[in-house]
């Protein structure tokens, strides 16, 4: 590892659980997964040649019990989009890319293209388009909000630039006359956009008691300024969990809630604003249960999932949970902008109970036969769930992106810990802040590939100047267990380094690429379970062992024991084993 910071002073196998084989005896295997379309395990006799120990023969496949897939469980990502979402108007949507982020990371629109995206939003709001290229409230407010706090807040680089001036020089008289008061409101607060001098912007509270404190608090959010703790709190209490649908009115504008949640976000928001994002809903469904485990491990992974790149965090749960190390993830079944794979679409495809309440998942925990749990946020946060239709529209990812990613769903009576991945610089210390007033024992981000945390053993290329680089880890671990629960007074050491993979002799190699495929990044997974060796079983390794030794786990010390303790977890078969074994239980749970 190469250290980069250390602000703080840093401190520095079972026997196989299947059954023995003769080499000549024929077996069952589980094939890889280029089959997976036919929706099924597939199983092929093996004959005549020595088999590896992870090898599956058919008597534990049918003593695991595991289900045929459900045909309804499709391979592909965007497959776990819900068809009763409405889709977002593209033109407008590719505006809101440019226009609905930082200060630095702003583009404005040229003339052309401000003139397309006006163009659309008025021929929407005149009726004069087909549902599928309505631009829908939510990316209203969103745009517009965009557009006031440029205006009011950021540097002149990113301000409106002449064309978009000119664009609504020639569009905002007309929109005037047909957009809902509350888009008037978001565009024009005080009613002085092109010397029209609209008094619906400076006018404008809301419609009932849920959207006063709302607008109140947009108000300030519009003019580049911050809210405090409790005022953000109590914004989110008022207006969530969000109505969708037609059998009730929704109560709160959507494009109020758009207009505020990327406003925070352009804004960057404070320390005290993300903590309240990610307090909020603690008690949504009462205090969270305590496992009664000697260590849990908390995994944020983005919510948006991957894209491109396998996604180890699942197999990895399975692996470090064969040494003690419980894992708990969570997460959803889909998530905008990148819509990619998740942990709840591959637990799903291979039959795996993906509706666990915490409750339930404690119980998974503390199964000596497992240690590892998955909760969807669907289960736990159902009043952030609601978001997930107005998160598409909003386009860009909002400060729930970040503190969603900090969460305990589950609490353990031993030692704690959260570990989270990110991608743009700046939100490590956030993150690591929210980690602390959890109270964990140790807390890591890592910049993994695609904002993940997956880190990888592909080399650093040579052209990457900027930003921080892939395998960035930074983090803290507590030195006195008995106070970590403590909010305050706790001594911890922080550390900042790169992983260096080649370091600890793993051979460089591409990660594998799964591009949206579900079931691709299973077969990659499982193959490595099962004793394959190549990128993902590598990927796999470094991932448990190197957590385990950031995070100060017992018997992690030496970083190559952490990573041999790894590899038997794996080559004796009984990491495979509890992942099976967990869609067994976890679907008969119910």
């Amino acid at each position: 590892m190469k250290l980069l910071i250390n602000p703080e002073p840093f401190l520095s196998p079972p026997n196989s659980i299947f059954p023995s084989y003769h080499p000549f005896i024929t077996r069952f295997q589980l094939l890889p997964f280029p089959n997976l379309h036919r929706h099924r395990w597939i199983s092929r006799r093996i004959s005549s040649t020595p088999l590896p120990r992870a090898t599956l023969d058919s008597t534990t496949i049918e003593q695991f019990g595991i289900p045929e897939f459900d045909v309804r469980n499709p391979a592909l990502s965007s497959s776990y989009r819900s068809s009763a979402l409405p889709r977002p108007n593209q033109t407008v949507l590719e505006a809101q890319a440019r226009v609905c982020t930082g200060p630095t990371q702003t583009r404005p629109l040229d003339e052309q293209q401000a003139f397309k995206v006006f163009d659309a939003i008025l021929r929407s709001a005149r009726g004069e388009t087909k549902d599928e290229d309505e631009v829908s409230i939510a990316q209203l407010g969103a745009f517009f909000a965009g557009m006031t706090i440029r205006a009011n807040a950021f540097p002149e680089a990113t301000q409106w630039s002449e064309g978009e001036t000119r664009a609504m020089k020639t569009f905002w008289p007309l929109l005037v006359r047909v957009l809902p008061p509350e888009v008037i409101f978001i565009a024009d607060p005080e009613g002085l956009m092109m010397g029209l001098g609209s008094s619906i912007g400076p006018q404008y509270v809301g419609n009932g008691i849920r959207e006063m404190r709302l607008v109140g608090a947009l108000r300030e959010v519009l003019a580049g300024g911050h809210l405090g703790f409790e005022e953000v709190q109590g914004v989110l209490k008022d207006v969530l969990p969000f109505q969708e649908g037609d059998e009730k009115p929704k109560e709160v504008s959507e494009a109020l809630i758009s207009a505020f949640l990327i406003g925070q976000r352009m804004n960057r928001e404070t320390d005290r604003e993300l903590k309240a994002y990610c307090l909020a809903f603690d008690d949504e469904i009462g205090p969270p249960p305590i496992a009664d485990v000697r260590s849990l491990t908390h995994y944020g992974e983005p919510y948006d999932g991957n894209t491109r790149f396998f996604r180890s965090t699942l197999f990895v749960a399975a692996v470090r949970s064969c040494y003690g190390e419980s894992c708990l993830l969570h997460g959803v079944d889909w998530m905008a902008p990148k819509g990619g794979v998740t942990e709840e679409q591959m637990l799903k495809f291979m039959g795996a109970n993906v509706n666990l309440s915490p409750l339930k998942a404690k119980k998974l925990l503390e199964d000596d036969q497992l240690g590892f749990a998955y909760v969807s946020q669907r289960e736990a946060r159902p009043s952030l769930y609601s978001l997930i239709g107005i998160r598409e529209h909003i386009k860009k990812r909002p400060p729930l992106a970040s503190t969603e990613k900090v969460q305990q769903f589950v609490k353990a009576s031993g030692k704690e810990a959260i570990v989270a991945g990110f991608y743009h610089e700046g939100y490590e210390e956030p993150l690591l802040m929210l980690m602390k007033r959890r109270g964990v024992h140790s807390g890591l981000v890592v910049k993994g590939e695609e904002g993940g945390l997956s880190l990888t053993t592909r080399l650093r290329s040579a052209n990457t100047t900027r930003g921080l680089p892939v395998n960035y880890c930074s983090g803290f671990r507590a030195l006195d267990v008995s106070s970590s629960s403590e909010v305050g007074g706790v001594t911890r050491q922080g550390f900042s380094l790169e992983v260096n993979a080649k370091e600890y002799g793993f051979h460089p190699t591409d990660t594998p690429r799964t591009d949206r495929s579900v079931s691709k990044n299973i077969e990659f997974g499982l193959s490595a379970l099962m004793g394959e060796k190549g990128p993902a079983y590598d990927r796999i390794v470094l991932n448990a062992g190197i957590v385990d030794h950031l995070l100060g786990v017992d018997g992690a010390e030496d970083i190559s024991a952490a990573l041999d303790r790894a590899r038997e977890a794996i080559d004796s078969g009984n990491a495979l084993k509890r992942l099976l074994n967990y869609i067994k239980v976890s679907h008969k749970m119910g």
